[in-house]
């Protein structure tokens, strides 16, 4: 009796290419699908597939800080559950594997026959999650200050929706039907997603499926141990600050350690600030998020996203500190403005490591503006991250007027913006000159200026305003981003009311530049 047959590098191409199609389709049918312009337009949702185990075994190329923080925080959430075919779980929960409340995760079992092979997820960004700001993007102190917390809850069990609890989750929005819809959009691509996946692990097999899975994380592992072996052995350290809290502390340290030993690292945040009264505090799995797309980046392309690829990545930090954050501290800002400082932290000691690899800092912010109206006759909400300046690199100039390292959402396109809610774009422009000077030029961010016209209210949360982002072997640093309301200056994280005919511009940073500028 013959033995399973060898695997192949066609047939783990093929079955990585598979898995990898199943979470780009489940993407397309949540775009499509969605009611939403923060999720149908900018594309703020991102899919993966996971083994039984809760082990990461494919993801879309859709936002880092997401696909890191789900892969990070799976194994402890799948694991607490009894799972039966046609279920879907949702949470939101940060301290217990979300990353701030506006991202609601839904998550799939898969089933061939009685065996459970895997599970899919999405998470996607909602704009309204129930906090009284509008946009659910508050200066919060607490976390149930920032909206509706979900735990892990079974929303679909055995194939039936629990449509009393949907119902309780859109209630507590200004627009239930809009928050209805673009649930039923994620419970339709996890639908989508667990059938591609079963039917892959029936044709071949639940066992060859397993085999084939196992084979793939260790092709991973084995890539990711030849780029981290290249590292040389050694203790890198950098520091970091964010400009405040929005409530009074200012210039906190985002503090990393690199330890490096024969392909083994260990990422240390000791020295970092303790978490703070402000929300820019952050789980470890979004802490974990940022560590682990910086070392992806170092990786081949072809190397596959599976949980091999980070096996040999420790992360050490102190419970309490800003990226260890206990609850119930607030953490709206920080899934997007931390995390954007840690990436920043960790590539400036592996700059030290590997000199002429690493670029020059790109904006380190999402500039994070929230707006909308609880006005009971027009209500209304909306999320936007606006990008800015890429850092150089030895290279190459830095690419102007994009979304950077942990964000990769799309730009809301302006017809949709102004058909949809009451503001006008009177400017949408290149901040020429604010890239960092040097012999490649960091990339320039954006000037971007709205009119209401209706009252409304918005808040902002941003980052690289107090000083801009560091250049590379001897080149400048960005200019810092500026806000201003009617033409004065506002703080970086504030939330104001408006009046129709008020005017807010947002000036994004500018990339770090590299290498001295020749005369």
């Amino acid at each position: 009796m013959s033995g399973p047959a060898a695997i192949g590098p066609i047939e783990l191409a093929l079955t990585a290419a598979r898995l990898t199609a199943a979470c780009d389709e489940m993407g397309a049918v949540l775009r499509h699908s969605a009611f939403s312009t923060n999720i149908r337009d900018r594309l703020d949702f991102s899919c993966a597939v996971f083994d039984a185990a809760g082990e990461l075994v494919a993801q879309a190329a859709h936002i880092p800080v997401h696909l890191g923080s789900m892969a990070y925080a799976m194994r402890g959430i799948v694991g607490g559950a009894v799972w039966r075919p046609g279920d879907v779980l949702v949470l939101n929960d940060p301290y217990l594997g979300g990353t701030h409340l506006p991202d609601v995760t839904a998550i799939a079992p898969v089933f061939v026959g009685a065996a459970l092979v895997g599970f899919v997820a999405d998470r996607a960004h909602h704009a309204d999650i129930g906090a009284d700001a509008p946009g659910s993007m508050p200066i919060a102190t607490r976390l149930e200050d920032e909206g509706m917390i979900i735990p892990p809850t079974k929303l679909v069990v055995g194939g039936e929706l629990d449509a009393a609890l949907l119902a309780g989750f859109a209630a507590r929005t200004r627009d239930p039907r809009r928050v209805e819809g673009d649930f039923a959009a994620q419970l339709a691509a996890c639908r989508v997603g667990a059938a591609r996946v079963a039917a892959l692990a029936g044709e071949l097999g639940t066992g060859r499926y397993a085999a084939l899975l196992a084979a793939l994380d260790a092709h991973a592992a084995r890539l990711a141990q030849a780029t981290l072996a290249a590292i040389p052995d050694g203790e890198y350290r950098f520091v970091d600050l964010l400009d405040g809290d929005g409530q009074g502390a200012e210039d906190l340290a985002i503090a990393v350690t690199l330890r490096i030993t024969a392909g083994q690292v260990e990422v240390d945040f000791a020295g970092t600030a303790p978490q703070t009264a402000g929300n820019v505090n952050c789980p470890t799995s979004v802490a974990a998020a940022g560590v682990l797309y910086c070392f992806r980046c170092l990786m081949p392309d072809e190397a596959p996203a599976c949980a091999g690829t980070f096996r040999a990545i420790r992360i050490v930090a102190p419970p309490g500190c800003l990226v260890d954050a206990q609850r119930p501290a607030a953490v709206a800002a920080g899934n997007v403005e931390t995390s954007s400082r840690i990436v920043d932290a960790v590539f400036g000691a592996l700059a030290q490591a590997l000199p002429g690899r690493i670029p020059a800092a790109s904006q380190g912010t999402m500039n994070n503006l929230a707006m909308g109206s609880a006005d009971r006759a027009a209500p209304w909400d909306y999320y936007e991250t606006i990008g800015g300046g890429a850092g150089a690199a030895a290279s190459a100039d830095g690419a102007s007027c994009v979304q950077s390292h942990m964000t990769n959402t799309r730009n809301t396109p302006l017809e949709v913006l102004e058909l949809d809610h009451p503001v006008r774009v009177r400017r949408y422009a290149r901040r020429r000159g604010s890239g960092g000077a040097g012999a490649q030029r960091g990339g320039d961010g954006i000037v971007r200026e709205l009119e209401f016209l209706a009252p409304a209210t918005f808040t902002l949360l941003a980052e690289r305003r107090r000083r801009g982002p560091w250049g590379a072997a001897g080149g400048g640093a960005g200019a810092p981003g500026r806000d201003r309301l009617n033409g004065v200056e506002l703080p970086a994280k504030c939330t104001r009311e408006v009046r129709a005919g008020d005017v807010l511009s947002i000036e994004t940073p500018g990339g770090g530049g590299w290498g001295v500028e020749r005369g």
